[in-house]
């Protein structure tokens, strides 16, 4: 979803999704504290990534996130398991809120390959039991979406798209104890 900006020099803002509600009964026993993820210093930013060919990376022209990347997707991820209805809380470290887990994340990738037009996010994902820090689970989320373009408005509607992918995939795995 686009946000336009005033001016013509100002960078069109973009947002990403959350999963929408599709709350199910029972289960909401566990809570769940869900960390930023971490990612190499060019998704530390709001801009949104090209990986060219020949592995070269660059940002989109005329377009920009509306949080730092991890952070967006941070409250993406706390929302979608909310949504989910099926965990007692899902919280930010430092709420101070009692949890069973933790879920730790990396971005691996999150960008437009330039070569074949597909928006690209890659996230490995680990459940941390909070009393013991042992790893109970861990695994890597991938989505392509195909873009008709790299420019702003298809890099972000076709990252959005890959990322609730990711999101619908993360949610079932929490959600299912394992």
């Amino acid at each position: 979803m686009g946000l336009t900006g005033c001016g013509g020099a100002t960078p069109l803002t973009f947002d990403l999704a959350a999963l929408p509600g599709n709350p199910r009964p029972g289960g909401a026993t566990r809570a769940i504290v869900v960390a930023e993820p971490i990612g190499l210093q060019p998704m530390e930013a709001d801009r949104i990534l090209v990986r060219e060919p020949n592995g070269s990376l660059s940002f989109v022209g005329g377009g920009q996130w509306s949080d730092r990347l991890p952070r967006l997707i941070q409250t993406r991820i706390i929302q979608s398991l909310e949504n989910s209805g099926r965990l007692r809380s899902v919280t930010r470290p430092g709420d101070k809120v009692v949890s069973d887990y933790q879920l730790v994340s990396e971005i691996r990738e999150f960008d437009i390959a330039a070569g074949s037009r597909e928006a690209v996010v890659d996230i490995s994902a680990k459940i941390i039991a909070e009393g013991t820090g042992k790893v109970v689970n861990a695994r890597v989320f991938s989505a392509r979406v195909p873009v008709p373009a790299v420019d702003a408005a298809s890099a972000a509607a076709g990252l959005d798209a890959a990322l609730r992918q990711v999101l619908g995939d993360v949610v079932r795995w929490v959600n299912s104890g394992r």
